[in-house]
């Protein structure tokens, strides 16, 4: 028993000192273990294949919707923009026309109110002319009817006193001969 106990002590030895040297052998980074590099590069060409089989066939394709999705919305807002653009100069162009017969429709009331009120004045003038017209004869036939009055109050004033300054003289006052001098004297 000792000879085996012996023997699996060597055994252990013996498997503690390959164990040690293959340790030693890769005590460096495993990926730059040359042994390994057919494995490596094989596992290296499978990732990468995977990569571009879902570059090509998963993402690529959805970037690409996604890109010719913006490029239409901005295609379609820039034409919606031009579209708009050309609908805002025709809503000008109708607003200056629409401004432009507003002012000529203006310029129309106001001549023929202008018109309208000459003519209301003429009409006023006409009748305010024949008014001031027919107050002047009657004011001048007044004037007429005071300047006779007043005429005839000055002969007969001069009669009288004529009549009143002979008899004061001591002369004998004589009707007719008194109104003759009186008129003839008045006319001139």
């Amino acid at each position: 028993m000792a000879t085996e106990t012996h023997d699996v002590a060597a055994d252990v030895a013996h498997g503690a000192a390959e164990a040690a040297g293959h340790a030693a052998q890769s005590a460096g980074m495993p990926q730059l273990d040359f042994a390994s590099f057919p494995n490596q590069i094989f596992w290296l060409l499978v990732t990468l294949a995977l990569i571009w089989w879902v570059l090509t066939r998963i993402a690529l394709p959805r970037i690409s919707a996604v890109l010719a999705d913006r490029q239409g919305t901005i295609t379609g807002d820039l034409t919606a923009a031009e579209d708009y653009k050309l609908k805002a100069k025709d809503a000008e162009a109708a607003y200056e026309r629409a401004l432009a017969d507003a002012r000529t429709q203006a310029q129309k009331i106001v001549a023929g109110a202008k018109a309208e009120i000459q003519k209301d004045l003429a009409v006023a003038t006409a009748h305010a002319d024949a008014e001031i017209g027919a107050r002047a004869a009657e004011s001048e036939a007044r004037i007429n009817e005071v300047r006779a009055g007043a005429l005839e109050a000055v002969e007969n004033v001069a009669k009288v006193t004529a009549a009143d300054i002979v008899a004061a003289l001591g002369g004998k006052v004589d009707a007719k001969a008194v109104a003759a001098a009186v008129s003839a004297r008045l006319k001139g």
